[in-house]
């Protein structure tokens, strides 16, 4: 269980796909100008990563190594059309804003990139940690970084159709947050900020590796 917990939580912290990897970022600064475009590109990509991360696992010792990207692509787009067509029907609205990004998960850095660097060669169990982990971790980010360009440069907060919050009508925000220059800016300080996290963790680490160091040789 603590090798699940350990795989899961690299994808929300020390391998987060977007903040340390940096992989995935065309979808992100692209469907980042809204909230609620960005919580359902998350789901999508939970959804598809997990499902094709268990797949490619279980399948693993049965696909040839000369032909497995072929086959990732094939399992990955098949997750993809799943999520399209259900979009599709049910949140219109948010398929039409999502628009192109959708399909293109299937190509994705993070997706196929977790196929070939850890499903194809982990378990189903660790499989299904890592696919969680870092679409979770995928998410935060990507949720984040929408909430601050949409409350910031609109004022409001919208999600299917309710406002969730909203400022004075007479606020007039800042419109460079909701155009790429906005999310380049703010994409980098959120950078900034996961990696002093990272290094004063890092500090931790090694300053109590070496107390207890000191203390044994000491006794």
């Amino acid at each position: 269980m603590s090798e699940w917990l350990a795989t899961f939580r690299r994808g929300l912290s020390i391998e987060n796909p977007l903040t340390i990897l940096m992989i995935g970022l065309c979808a992100t600064l692209a469907v980042s100008t809204k909230f609620e475009g960005a919580f359902f590109m998350g789901l999508a990509v939970i959804f598809v990563l997990t499902m094709s991360s268990v797949i490619v696992s279980s399948l693993r010792k049965l696909i040839p190594e000369k032909v497995r990207i072929p086959v990732f692509i094939v399992v990955i787009a098949s997750f993809v059309t799943i999520v399209d067509l259900s979009m599709h029907a049910f949140i219109p609205g948010v398929y039409n804003f999502l628009g192109v990004w959708i399909p293109l998960i299937v190509v994705n850095c993070i997706i196929l990139g977790r196929a070939e660097a850890f499903a194809y060669h982990n378990p189903v169990r660790l499989a299904i940690a890592d696919g969680l982990g870092m679409g979770i971790g995928f998410s935060m980010v990507i949720m984040l970084l929408a909430t601050i360009r949409e409350f910031v440069g609109s004022g409001e907060i919208v999600f299917l159709g309710q406002k969730l919050v909203a400022l004075p009508s007479a606020y007039q925000g800042p419109g460079i947050m909701l155009l790429f220059p906005g999310a380049f800016i703010l994409f980098g300080f959120m950078i900034a900020g996961a990696r002093w996290v990272t290094w004063r963790r890092e500090g931790r680490v090694v300053e109590t590796s070496q107390h207890c160091t000191i203390e044994e040789g000491a006794s």
